[in-house]
């Protein structure tokens, strides 16, 4: 068999592969969008849920949806950059920096549910944040800190060591070359750990359901110390506990929270794209 038939072999191989994943992905997509695009409406946007969430909208549980993500990353972002930044420039690799990174590991495969039991003994029982907003951002930021700590070690790594002695040989802090060389240059990876927790703490339901998720509440929370409603949730509810629930509101609301997690993804996205245009300038 000659070079030029394995590699046409190889690439048909890799190629149905690709498409063994993007298929389906794009099948359940499409199939959302076409089984809920007809609920979408301003009110189902906007309005109150009324009558035990039979009528009116989800303007609670998207409002809620948008806090605990935006909560989760104000708190997961900053420790995790932190956790990266010093085990990857400052860290020497002794038996403590293995047994961080074993439990970092570690950390990534523990199943949602047991994630949720922790924030519901730590941050609701035993800080007394009650079943909050607050004890849900905290919990879904310890879901996913394994991921965006383990993306920016990789993209921190990546950066070449050239960079760091050329800015060390100039005069510079050892801080000073991480903030103004290494994270410019490893942003874009960075970005993408993000995305990927923000992915993840859009969607999960354990986590919420243990620590801030509200079965009915047509209000606004007022505090991070309120229960919110949330899509996740809120889609788990409507699909097995309200009965004779029609079927379209069900696909409505994974359309909303596939929509909110896009459009998470595109801000994202653009701000990784952003980075690297600079670095390239």
């Amino acid at each position: 068999m000659n070079k030029q038939l394995k590699e046409k072999i190889a690439f048909s191989i890799l190629t149905f592969t690709m498409l063994l994943v993007v298929v389906p992905t794009v099948l359940i997509i499409g199939f959302i969008v076409y089984k809920g695009i007809g609920t979408i409406s301003w009110e189902f946007l906007t309005a109150m849920p009324r009558k035990g969430m039979t009528e009116g909208g989800i303007f609670p549980a998207i409002v809620g949806t948008l806090y605990l993500v935006l909560g989760t990353i104000a708190f997961a972002l900053p420790l995790g950059i932190g956790s990266a930044i010093y085990l990857t420039e400052y860290a020497t690799h002794g038996k403590l920096y293995k047994l961080i990174r074993l439990a970092i590991l570690n950390l990534a495969g523990v199943p949602s549910v047991v994630y949720g039991l922790f924030g519901l003994g730590l941050f609701v029982l035993f800080l007394g944040f009650g079943s909050s907003l607050l004890a849900g951002a905290l919990t879904l930021a310890c879901l996913i800190l394994p991921v965006i700590i383990t993306a920016s070690e990789e993209a921190l790594k990546s950066v070449p060591q050239s960079y760091r002695e050329a800015s060390l040989a100039l005069g510079a802090t050892k801080w000073q070359t991480i903030q103004n060389v290494v994270l410019p240059h490893a942003m874009p990876g960075i970005v993408t750990g993000a995305i990927l927790g923000i992915g993840r703490a859009a969607g999960e339901t354990a986590p919420i359901l243990l620590t801030v998720a509200a079965f009915f509440l047509p209000r606004l929370p007022k505090s991070f110390f309120d229960q919110a409603m949330a899509l996740p949730y809120h889609l788990y509810i409507v699909s097995t506990q309200v009965p004779n629930m029609p079927e379209e509101i069900k696909y409505g609301v994974a359309l909303v929270l596939l929509g909110i997690v896009g459009i998470f993804f595109a801000i994202a996205t653009a701000i990784r794209i952003k980075f690297k245009m600079a670095n390239r300038a």
